[in-house]
């Protein structure tokens, strides 16, 4: 019995079977990702995305198809779909679509006449390669299974467009071919566990449309080569693999291998082994640095995203040893008190004067699972300090610590908060003074790094640091809260306060160190549920602002400009639980478990078993943004341990009576 359902007489129905992707990635940074009928619907779409190092260290669609034809009586079943001009789809595929399960790995289940075809994917853990299973489970009458691949060989953010400079030489190899479109790639090697006869009928496939990219006001059409096809009999019951990699392998090892791969997986046969098996798919091993990707399918890393991100996909799994190697990997490319938010190398831009801060809050969730705080300092004390002075001094994009211990920071056409939304080269939400975050994280690093520092006796640390941490919190009452209102500004500059409601004053009621008292973090809670509070996270500005957009749809300009202004993000809610029932406990859990359980249902409606990025402001709160977010996924588990620690919490007063 499968966890994730659908209603088989709809999956013929391209409105409903269009809209639900799957996703799959590995620990090599490759990806599968594809809508449940096979039909690429994005630029991102493809069956084998993988980096490219000698191009540009990004990924790149190699396989973006493989159409199965089946042959029976010289008649022929077409099992693939692709979208053309005019609405027309072809082949059609979809009438012959009878069933997709998610358990233990995504299958498809196609019936024609006496004739039943399953296929199942996944990608091999540690290796650049796709594996697809091929099973003819009912047929009549003798067959044959055709196999035209529709390669790319473009970076996922581009199009590929028609051209003479394909190659077109192609070289044979066990049970498969050897092929590139472009010099500079590397090669991909399409294998078969059967023999099987290549017929090389190179050809062009025009103006394939990509409908969610329309959608989005992109370019959606490209141009997609089909080198040749593969042929081979199957027979009632068999089995065949395919494989495509970035190396050639032993074919004769292919079965054993698919199913050696199958029995690595958990299995996805419950809500949070669905969001286990999620986060996983974010890190990747590569060039010995263990990394976060944001999101998929067009996120890279990025630096903010992995450190808010890491303690939910991976302590919150038992993973404390990922854990530690991605701090260290984005540790050493700290570059004076800041980490690259995105890129890396010559390319890397430090653009958040954020995400320096949230590694304090990585690393302490990061201590208090692993009860290593005696050892922190020694191990990281130094770069601690480096961030901790850098900010103090100031650094770029005017970031530096004011003379009341607040942090100021921006700079005219910058957006250096996680609220960065663009729009014509202008931020939408520039924040530029003292955002009520920054400084709520700011304390929370210099008390967390005092803890640590007199945990390994560094007195000149303490004597420092200490009086600098005593003035903060009146001095962030006096410049943030105002009780008539009963919240907190979202920013300060000058004498200028901004009073948009927002979730960026949730922070105050989370951290380790509050900064604000107990009855001042219960009056924000309220605030934050009564107006911002969704079933699917924190709303970005009160629907009662008149910049508010409670939708996110249209072009880049419309969706950026509804990016903050409104549009909903889950990863806040685990803040606003930690808040909530830092106040009130086990009397509170009946309320944070159904904000828990209410994203069980959305597993199955837009990327299968994971989590979005965005929602709409508005109900019925439609998702948006990436079909899979690092931060989404991670707070949700958060919220999961959250829970489980207050009731181990109650259970022991129950049982001591304390």
């Amino acid at each position: 019995m499968n966890y994730i359902n659908f209603d088989k007489n709809q999956l013929v129905n391209l409105e409903y079977s269009l809209d639900k992707e799957i996703l799959r990635s590995n620990r090599a940074g490759s990806y599968s990702c594809t809508s449940i009928i096979g039909c690429n619907t994005r630029k991102y779409h493809g069956l084998f995305v993988t980096p490219q190092s000698a191009i540009d260290d990004e990924n790149h669609v190699l396989l973006s198809s493989l159409d199965v034809t089946l042959i029976q009586k010289e008649a022929a079943f077409n099992f693939g779909i692709h979208k053309y001009p005019g609405g027309v789809y072809s082949p059609k595929g979809h009438k012959y679509f009878s069933d997709f399960t998610t358990e233990p790995i995504p299958k498809l289940t196609f019936r024609v006449g006496g004739a039943i075809l399953t296929m199942e994917l996944l990608l091999a853990i540690d290796d650049e390669r796709v594996l697809i299973r091929y099973k003819l489970e009912d047929a009549h009458s003798p067959t044959i299974i055709r196999f035209k691949p529709f390669l790319a060989f473009r970076n996922v953010h581009k199009l590929s467009k028609a051209n003479v400079s394909v190659e077109r030489k192609y070289e044979n190899i066990d049970n498969g071919i050897k092929y590139r479109m472009y010099v500079g790639y590397t090669h991909l090697f399409m294998q078969f566990s059967k023999k099987n006869e290549y017929t090389h009928v190179p050809d062009w496939f025009y103006n394939i449309e990509y409908q969610q990219e329309q959608e989005r006001g992109y370019e959606y059409q490209e141009d997609l080569f089909a080198p040749g096809y593969f042929e081979m009999p199957i027979e009632k019951g068999e089995e065949i693999i395919f494989s495509a990699g970035t190396s050639k392998i032993d074919t004769l090892g292919l079965k054993k291998l698919f199913t050696n791969e199958v029995n690595r997986r958990i299995p996805r046969d419950n809500f949070e082994n669905n969001l286990i098996n999620s986060a996983h798919q974010f890190i990747v091993h590569r060039n010995n640095k263990t990394e976060v990707v944001a999101g998929f399918p067009w996120f890279g890393r990025w630096g903010r995203d992995t450190f808010i991100a890491l303690p939910g996909i991976t302590l919150s799994i038992d993973d404390p040893k990922t854990c530690k190697a991605v701090l260290d990997t984005m540790l050493s490319e700290l570059n004076g008190p800041l980490f690259p938010n995105i890129g890396n190398g010559n390319q890397a831009a430090f653009n958040s004067a954020d995400a320096p801060l949230w590694f304090f809050w990585a690393l302490q969730q990061y201590a208090d699972y692993t009860g290593t705080k005696d050892l922190i300092w020694k191990e990281y004390g130094r770069k601690m300090l480096q961030i901790l002075d850098g900010y103090k001094e100031g650094t770029l994009f005017n970031i530096k610590m004011q003379n009341n211990g607040l942090i100021y920071a921006g700079e005219q056409g910058r957006a250096i908060t996680w609220m960065d939304a663009v729009v014509m080269g202008r931020p939408v939400t520039p924040r530029i003074g003292m955002p009520v975050e920054l400084s709520a994280l700011w304390y929370n690093a210099i008390m967390f790094s005092l803890e640590v520092a007199e945990l390994a006796n560094a007195e000149s640390f303490m004597n420092k640091w200490k009086p600098i941490a005593e003035i903060i919190p009146e001095s962030f009452k006096n410049t943030f809260w105002c009780k008539d209102r009963g919240y907190l500004a979202d920013y300060v500059c000058g004498d200028y306060k901004d009073w948009s409601v927002r979730p960026n004053m949730v922070f105050a009621t989370s951290l380790p160190f509050p900064i604000v008292h107990e009855k001042i973090r219960q009056l924000i809670l309220e605030k934050i549920q009564k107006e911002l509070l969704t079933s699917r996270g924190l709303r970005t500005l009160s629907p009662t602002h008149p910049d508010y957009k409670g939708t996110y749809f249209g072009s880049q300009t419309e969706r950026d400009q509804a990016y903050h202004q409104g549009t909903v993000w889950p990863w806040l809610l685990g803040h606003f639980v930690e808040g909530y029932l830092k106040i009130y406990g086990s009397s509170g859990l009946s309320f944070v478990k159904k904000i828990y359980t209410s994203f069980e249902s959305e597993l199955k409606e837009k990327c299968i078993g994971t989590i979005s990025e965005v929602f709409d402001g508005d109900p019925p709160h439609k998702s948006g943004g990436a079909i899979s977010q690092a931060w989404s996924v991670g707070e949700i588990l958060r919220i999961k341990k959250l829970i489980e620690k207050v009731e181990r919490e109650e259970n022991s007063v129950n049982i001591t009576g304390k």
